[in-house]
């Protein structure tokens, strides 16, 4: 079995490339060898909607223009792109910039560019082999490799979707004033509320997540207007690294982690795998550079949105004596008296729009990765049942949540190196791209990723044990 976005025709034309209540959907199929142009009831499923089919034609054969050719090939990394501000980033970058001021903020700018890198990789190997990372995976390791590699990834979505839990129940929390616990109650019964859109056809999801995604950049702007931060430190630290005190690690190591995600490693190629299907070489050169151009513009804006957090917490809390506030809840308990209670309220719509929004997407990155690597799917609302489990367990307890989102987000930079290495290798491998093979300088770039990525786990797992640099 292999995982497939399917795109349903709208139900009434609206005028344009994109209306109606169509959208793209998730679907389960017996493995084929190859892309092909279509042709067969499977492909028939599995395809695009006739009018954005025809959109994308006109776009590769140059009958399109401008913005109107980039039209049909945007949504994949504004999904994958989520993930990239979901409410483990809260927690690292409000930590960080309490902390450090703007010094962190070149972490940053690296975890985006590696980011921008790795969701294209991502992407081309979607376009090129007409199936997702887990499923090249699957064919080209044995057994109890593939189910270790799942096992870690599920870890990951644990990790990720406690992350996204707590963000949301804190945000509910903190608007409402009702009690954390029954916060993440309803955030649960919130999620399971708006699942029942990807009934109806992903399109309604997809305009969903893109509202969502707009709501935190939106809301970010707005903070960055009350803070009123000092410009030219924030261009300078963006580009000159430093890392100053012992903290400084860890929470660079838990920014990668909240930055780079795996699951979306994963998701992004299931996004790109069967939305236009390329009938040429020709053809999936011209679909990358389109889907290029997406994954730049998404990524661009997830790491404004990360730095404008970071800024926000360096100017608000770090440069007036509160370089303690390192918990989101005292955060936001502080924004009110500095920058006033709209501030605040700002901050906490953000939270849950994030929460919400992202939980979404790493639903339908861990059905990617099950079907994939062990070919075996749960219910929907199964996984996201068990997935919830950890967050009441952690809210029960009494535990430090703003700690728990840091250590959840250095989990994930843990688990990261398995999609980025097994990324790298097939991307570079000629049989399996063909004409979308890695140039070697692409191939040493990505290299130089999980470098550093590797490099930072092993400094910070010497830090955990008691080692002083």
């Amino acid at each position: 079995m292999r995982c497939r976005l399917a795109y349903d025709p709208p139900a009434a034309p609206r005028g344009d490339d994109f209306g109606g209540s169509g959208g793209f959907r998730m679907t389960w199929e017996k493995d084929r060898t190859a892309q092909t142009d279509g042709a067969n009831a499977n492909n028939a499923d599995n395809a695009a909607s006739p009018r954005l089919r025809r959109a994308a034609r006109e776009a590769i054969l140059g009958q399109r223009r401008g913005i109107r050719a980039l039209l049909p090939f945007l949504g994949p990394a504004i999904i994958a792109s989520v993930a990239y501000i979901d409410p483990g980033n809260y927690a690292t970058n409000i930590s960080s910039g309490a902390q450090f001021g703007y010094a962190l903020l070149w972490v940053i700018l690296l975890a985006n560019l590696m980011a921008m890198l790795l969701q294209g990789l991502s992407a081309k190997l979607g376009i090129a082999t007409g199936k997702n990372l887990a499923e090249i995976c699957r064919e080209h390791f044995p057994p109890w490799v593939n189910y270790f590699f799942w096992i870690t990834q599920e870890v990951t979505a644990m990790a990720t979707d406690l992350a996204e839990f707590l963000g949301a129940a804190i945000g509910i929390n903190l608007l409402t004033g009702i009690p954390l616990f029954l916060a993440a109650l309803l955030t649960g019964v919130g999620v399971f509320a708006i699942l029942t859109i990807q009934g109806g056809g992903f399109r309604g999801l997809e305009l969903f997540i893109t509202a969502m995604v707009g709501i935190v950049a939106g809301s970010y702007v707005i903070e960055l207007i009350f803070a009123k931060p000092d410009w030219g430190q924030v261009l300078f630290h963006t580009v000159v690294p430093s890392l100053p005190g012992a903290n400084a690690l860890f929470l660079s190591v838990g920014i990668i982690g909240a930055t780079v995600m795996p699951h979306v490693i994963y998701l992004h190629s299931g996004l790109t795998q069967s939305r236009i299907i390329p009938h040429s070489d020709a053809e999936r050169r011209k679909i990358f550079a389109f889907e290029r151009i997406d994954t730049i513009l998404a990524m661009a804006t997830a790491g404004l949105v990360n730095m404008a957090m970071l800024c926000m917490a360096a100017t608000v809390f770090h440069f007036t004596g509160n370089a303690d506030v390192a918990d989101i809840t005292t955060a936001y308990q502080t924004l009110t008296p500095l920058l006033g209670g709209a501030a605040a309220a700002v901050f906490a719509i953000s939270l849950i729009a994030s929460g919400i929004s992202s939980s979404h997407v790493g639903t339908m990155a861990g059905q990617v990765v099950m079907q994939g690597f062990v070919s075996f799917r749960v219910p929907i609302w199964l996984r996201r049942i068990l997935t919830m489990i950890p967050t009441l367990v952690v809210i029960y307890l009494g535990l430090n949540v703003t700690e728990t989102l840091v250590i959840s987000q250095v989990i994930l930079s843990f688990t990261l190196p398995i999609p980025v290495i097994t990324l790298i290798m097939f991307t570079r491998n000629r049989q399996i791209m063909g004409t979308l093979v890695n140039s070697r300088l692409t191939t040493v770039l990505a290299s130089l990723c999980a470098l550093v990525i590797l490099s930072l786990n092993v400094v910070l797992l010497y830090q955990t044990f008691g080692g002083q640099l």
